[in-house]
């Protein structure tokens, strides 16, 4: 099947098989992929924490509506979304523009714009959240 096709076959999954894991070497692919997901300004404002132990996922489903696909899954994968790391002051958002080969001053500007353009958004940690949660989807 091409991708369209698959597409048009989606669907939320209700119930894992749960005598089936995924492989080591399909989560890693399957977290690089998400790690390397575009973001606004190149941020990636997410952390990933991948759950495997039987006892923590049954801790963790009541949290989520007791939800089944908590507890039959192989990897239960958490998307948190940084508060931290995307202000200027932290220093990442100056390693994030720094990746791309470019003059200090260009850098300089962007950073600048990074934080002129987002001012309202980086106001507090309430807004922050609002657009870094926004952003792990």
């Amino acid at each position: 099947m091409n991708f369209l096709d698959i597409m048009d076959y989606r669907h939320a999954c209700k119930e894992f098989d749960s005598s089936k894991k995924i492989s080591n070497e399909d989560i890693h692919t399957i977290l690089e992929v998400a790690r390397k997901s575009p973001s606004s300004f190149g941020m990636e404002p997410w952390k990933f924490l991948v759950i495997t132990n039987e006892k923590l996922k049954e801790q963790i489903r009541p949290l989520c509506w007791n939800q089944v696909q908590i507890t039959s899954c192989s990897h239960l994968v958490i998307v948190l979304a940084k508060i931290q790391d995307v202000k200027p002051s932290s220093g990442i958002p100056f390693k994030r523009f720094s990746r791309r080969d470019m003059p200090q001053e260009k850098l300089d500007f962007y950073i600048d714009l990074y934080a002129k353009h987002l001012s309202n958004t980086l106001s507090s940690n309430e807004n922050i959240y609002s657009w870094t949660s926004k952003q792990t989807y």
